[in-house]
């Protein structure tokens, strides 16, 4: 129905803040509704009897119950339950027009096209920084890398990033670009969901026993031994 029938008011409300939380606020009450159709029942509450209360002069007997009321009660309240309406709502189909075609629509999705593009971009520029030992550079831009790696795109981008510098014998890293290649790697595996696995993770298997760095003469850690406890 948005789309059908809101496009041109949420045109004329672009700039306007007041406008648009107004016309949010509206959507939300109808959600609401559309959700908790019926008002949430009352319930009375029974106070607790206090500590001690056992202890005190001057109580009450509890009154005995009279059989006959409470059966009158019972069966008021089971002859009202019968008589109720259903609790399910009935619903109400309707057609919805089709609205203005998506290319309209679209148009206004260009900046977070644009976005991504970027976010790739600063992964690219980061690991060639790391590559090119241009340290300060690549730590300008890594908290802006992390954050990228939350989308599948700027995920896969690493793996192919990282797999060109393999294939040109760069995989023995000094101990900074070892560290930022993990931190990388890391936060790659983390953000990755399990549609992931035979995609991401698995082009990340080979890299990861590729990288590594020298510790002394004769030993050598490779990156598995730095993210093989992720899922």
């Amino acid at each position: 129905q948005l789309v059908a029938y809101e496009v041109k008011r949420m045109r004329a409300e672009e700039g306007n803040k007041q406008k648009i939380l107004r016309h949010i606020k509206e959507l939300a009450e109808k959600l609401y509704k559309n959700e908790n159709p019926y008002p949430a029942v009352t319930m009375h509450k029974v106070q607790k009897p206090t500590e001690g209360c056992h202890l005190r002069l001057h109580q009450k007997p509890f009154p005995r119950l009279d059989e006959g009321t409470v059966q009158w009660i019972i069966d008021q309240a089971t002859a009202k339950l019968q008589t109720a309406p259903p609790a399910v709502k009935a619903e109400k189909k309707c057609m919805v027009p089709s609205g203005p075609p998506i290319a309209a629509i679209m148009e206004r999705n260009g900046n977070a096209l644009a976005n991504s593009a970027r976010r790739l971009e600063v992964v690219r520029n980061c690991i060639s920084y790391v590559f090119e030992n241009k340290m300060l550079e690549a730590k300008k831009l890594f908290p802006a890398v992390l954050r990228a790696m939350k989308g599948r795109a700027a995920r896969h981008c690493l793996t192919q990033e990282l797999n060109l510098h393999v294939q040109q014998n760069r995989a023995v890293l000094d101990h900074q670009q070892f560290d930022f290649i993990i931190r990388m790697m890391n936060c790659c595996l983390q953000d990755c969901t399990a549609m992931d696995e035979h995609g991401i993770a698995a082009a990340l298997l080979p890299l990861v026993t590729a990288f590594c760095r020298k510790l002394s003469s004769g030993i050598t850690q490779f990156a598995y031994s730095c993210v093989q406890e992720h899922v």
